[in-house]
């Protein structure tokens, strides 16, 4: 059994919500894979301040919250993490939430799903994105899910339309790297880097 993270990188986007709430609608627990929800808006963290790096020395004196956010993700097998995009970039919350993370997440694999109210699909936060998760040593899977003018598509209540422009394309694409991060994460979990 594995466990994935599927982490909503942004506090304010009601867009990345009702993509969140259909992600969890049609990708339920099965006999192989549990998922792990994680909103970010449940940890609040400070801006990272402590003294250490993480990935050189584990962190002192660390508040409740913030290593709850580091005991979830060590519990986790593999991520689904999803991001806007915020000024060709990913949100500043979701760079802060990573600036605390060491050896929880090393060599672990990791899907990047970015959503955008245009036509780039968040391409740019994507992009953006690679460098610091390998930074992490995290196993970056080669190609990012990207949901442009993604508002058409999904309801508040986090159901796809079917009848609108791309909604087909999304539903296959995420159905595709669901299975994915579920292949690598169960081949990883088996095989761990050593």
């Amino acid at each position: 059994m594995i466990k994935i993270a599927v982490i909503l990188g942004s506090i304010r986007s009601k867009l990345g919500e009702s993509i969140f709430k259909y992600l969890q609608a049609n990708f339920p627990d099965s006999d192989q894979v549990t998922y792990d929800w994680i909103r970010l808006e449940d940890f609040p963290l400070e801006p990272y301040h402590h003294d250490e790096t993480p990935l050189s020395n584990p962190i002192t004196g660390l508040k409740d919250n913030e290593q709850k956010w580091l005991n979830r993700l060590k519990a986790d097998d593999g991520f689904v993490i999803m991001t806007p995009e915020y000024d060709h970039a990913i949100p500043g919350v979701l760079k802060n939430a990573l600036d605390y993370v060491g050896p929880e997440v090393d060599h672990k694999p990791v899907q990047i799903v970015s959503y955008s109210y245009y036509s780039d699909g968040g391409m740019l936060a994507a992009e953006s994105f690679v460098e610091i998760l390998q930074m992490l040593k995290m196993m970056v899977l080669p190609t990012p899910v990207l949901l442009w003018n993604a508002n058409d598509n999904f309801t508040q209540a986090g159901e796809l339309i079917k009848d609108a422009d791309n909604s087909d394309h999304f539903e296959a694409r995420l159905k595709e790297a669901f299975h994915e991060i579920a292949f690598y994460t169960q081949l990883l979990h088996e095989h761990p880097f050593k």
